[in-house]
């Protein structure tokens, strides 16, 4: 149960980034990073390049933050 709750989540978090992906904040970061919190617990981070948008990492936020900088 829980895991459909989480696959429509992501699915709708996903249609969002598609249809407006600048609206969420970029990470001040060289590669340019966009954030979008999903739920308390989970992040998507993604990159805009020419003609795609790149998911990166779908993120447990409890993790040690530190992770992110590997991304």
């Amino acid at each position: 149960k829980e895991i459909s709750k989480f696959a429509r989540l992501l699915e709708k978090s996903l249609a969002l980034i598609t249809s407006n992906p600048l609206s969420f904040p970029q990470i001040k970061r060289p590669n340019q990073l966009r954030k979008m919190v999903i739920s308390k617990q989970v992040s998507i981070f993604y990159q805009i390049t020419e003609n795609q948008i790149r998911i990166i990492s779908v993120f447990d936020n409890r993790q040690n933050p530190s992770k992110i900088s590997n991304l």
